[in-house]
């Protein structure tokens, strides 16, 4: 019995610590999936041709990411990025990935010193508030929004000199997270319609 309190206790506080991080809700799903599960889902972010040479990184037990899986083409998919009640996976290129390492780090602002690329082909959740994005879901009056399959470039794009919107909308190409260190392009294409890459790559057969 005594034992059996302490484990309550002991995940009682796991899920308060996760609650308490920033962009993390209190359940993520995929700490009720398998190793197996959250390797299929890191690797559903992007067409296969990327997926199946990139490294993988889950989330473990304990709420921590753990590498499972070392890649050779230079991406690295997440079977979830920000660790909620729905999974956000994604693959990211190596300047993509020193973008997302410098944010979850809480960097003053990114280091990436090229443009970096993300796949995002199970699409994603944003947070809004009258026709603005927030960084911060636990912003008060903020509601939650899905995203479809897009992509993602990790740049400080300007939007008053791209004249792009900030707001996403039929056009399929806008600026996030304006007026902070974090701007960046996101592209509503659905990632999997890529067929083949400049290399020659295919995705595989099914």
């Amino acid at each position: 019995m005594k034992k059996a309190l302490i484990f309550l206790f002991t995940l009682t506080l796991l899920f308060v610590n996760i609650a308490f991080a920033t962009h993390e809700t209190a359940k993520p799903a995929v700490l009720y999936m398998s190793d197996d599960e959250q390797i299929a889902l890191a690797r559903s972010a992007a067409p296969s041709f990327i997926s199946r040479d990139a490294a993988i990184i889950i989330l473990n037990w304990d709420g921590k990411f753990k590498t499972v899986r070392k890649g050779t083409n230079g991406f690295t998919c997440y079977s979830d990025v920000d660790k909620i009640d729905v999974p956000v996976p994604s693959c990211m290129d190596e300047a993509a990935l020193q973008w997302w390492n410098d944010f979850i780090s809480r960097k003053p602002k990114p280091t990436n010193k090229i443009p970096g690329v993300a796949y995002m082909a199970q699409g994603a959740l944003r947070w809004e508030k009258e026709g603005k994005i927030f960084m911060d879901w636990h912003t008060p009056g903020t509601k939650r929004v899905k995203e479809p399959p897009h992509w993602l470039l990790f740049w400080p794009f300007d939007p008053k000199k791209t004249k792009l919107p900030t707001y996403p909308g039929k056009f399929g190409t806008s600026i996030m997270y304006e007026g902070t260190p974090w701007v960046h392009m996101m592209i509503y294409q659905d990632p999997m319609l890529m067929n083949v890459n400049v290399n020659g790559d295919v995705p595989d057969k099914k």
